[in-house]
């Protein structure tokens, strides 16, 4: 196993204790005539022109201000390396809108040229959750691949049928074997708030939608998991608030934390959000991009991922062209649904594996 490089030990140790030395300022960037705010991570050393990363956050409340993404690019900025981070202010709003992600990478790569800080070559893209498949996709883009080094995909989906299906039961499955996990419904509020009203037979079945929508808010302005209890008296509220014969619908997306979920419809209904997804936003199915990607891929996701199952990495991996250097780590240390205890003795393996992916991804640019 290779040697891990010094920018794995700063961007380590700067994880771990809380970096010091970088610079952090916001801008604003032209997305086609939309103007959307950024902020740019960069090393205090008075040194560059520095590395750059474009870093692409997913369908979160907090946006560019995640907790967790801000530790990220600072920590990045710690191992020498300058990051943006553009606001999907859409996906701040839980709209699905993947058509946006080429423009708000355009946008993010001139505002990093802008700086002058920036190195003069193709940056490095990092994805996360709902924008890793679409980060990876445009890097097989006629307007974007000549300017993209490389990217970094953490969390993210491939097939809209699997990955659906996964948030409306728990159920996945790679290369036969199933598996099962309790998925965050998180997800498919956001899936139904989107989609659902565009199924046939629920067109008017805004009521539910909305409340689902509102539940996601909460949420995701609140941090805590979707199945907390917490969230029972706004899923009562709400289920008032719903015409009586669509009630059975809302309870299949969000039952009170100690009901049990419906496990007949729920498949079928996955299956029908999935085509609506498709029809609605052609762009929410990466396959047909994946498939013209002639950059170098780091995947990386958790194995024990409540929102999206860690199956979906090896299809990502899968899709793209054989003759990609395309790397895929599962591991334990990642998730979107907060860290799981897991045995000291597993630290042993998985720490120096993620340290090692990190390696790889780094070297990007």
């Amino acid at each position: 196993m290779a040697m891990l490089s010094r920018r794995t030990i700063q961007y380590s140790r700067a994880w771990l204790r809380g970096p010091e030395d970088y610079v952090e300022e916001d801008v604003l960037l032209d997305r086609y005539g939309t103007s959307v705010p950024a902020t740019i991570v960069r090393p205090r050393t008075p040194s560059p022109p520095f590395p750059g990363w474009v870093v692409m956050h997913g369908i979160t409340r907090p946006g560019r201000a995640h907790e967790q993404l801000l530790r990220f690019t600072r920590a990045m900025a710690a191992s020498g390396l300058m990051t943006i981070v553009p606001e999907v202010p859409e996906w701040r709003e839980l709209d699905l809108a993947p058509h946006l992600s080429n423009p708000t990478i355009k946008a993010a790569i001139a505002g990093l040229r802008a700086t002058g800080s920036a190195q003069d070559e193709r940056v490095g893209v990092i994805g996360f959750s709902f924008g890793a498949p679409h980060a990876i996709a445009a890097a097989g883009s006629r307007d974007l691949r000549d300017e993209i080094a490389g990217v970094a995909a953490f969390g993210g989906y491939c097939s809209l049928e699997s990955t659906f299906r996964f948030m409306m039961t728990g159920m996945h499955e790679w290369r036969g074997r199933e598996y099962f996990l309790a998925p965050d419904r998180y997800g498919r509020w956001i899936v139904a708030a989107n989609y659902l009203t565009s199924v046939s037979g629920h067109e008017d079945a805004t009521d539910v939608a909305d409340a689902l929508r509102e539940l996601a808010i909460k949420a995701g302005d609140s941090g805590a998991p979707s199945w907390h209890p917490m969230y029972d008296p706004l899923i009562v509220q709400l289920r008032e608030g719903i015409a009586e014969a669509r009630r059975h619908l809302f309870d299949l997306f969000a039952p009170t934390a100690d009901a049990a979920a419906d496990s007949v419809e729920a498949p079928a209904l996955a299956e029908e959000l999935s085509a609506a997804a498709r029809q609605v936003d052609p762009a929410i199915d990466p396959l047909e991009a994946l498939a013209c990607v002639e950059r170098p891929v780091h995947l990386i996701h958790g194995r024990n991922d409540h929102l999206i199952p860690f199956s979906e990495a090896h299809r990502l991996r899968d899709a793209l062209p054989n003759h990609l250097s395309a790397r895929l780590t599962v591991t334990r240390l990642f998730g979107h649904s907060g860290q799981e205890p897991f045995p000291f003795a597993s630290s042993i393996v998985e720490v120096p594996r993620f340290a090692h992916a990190l390696t790889h991804m780094l070297a990007i640019t």
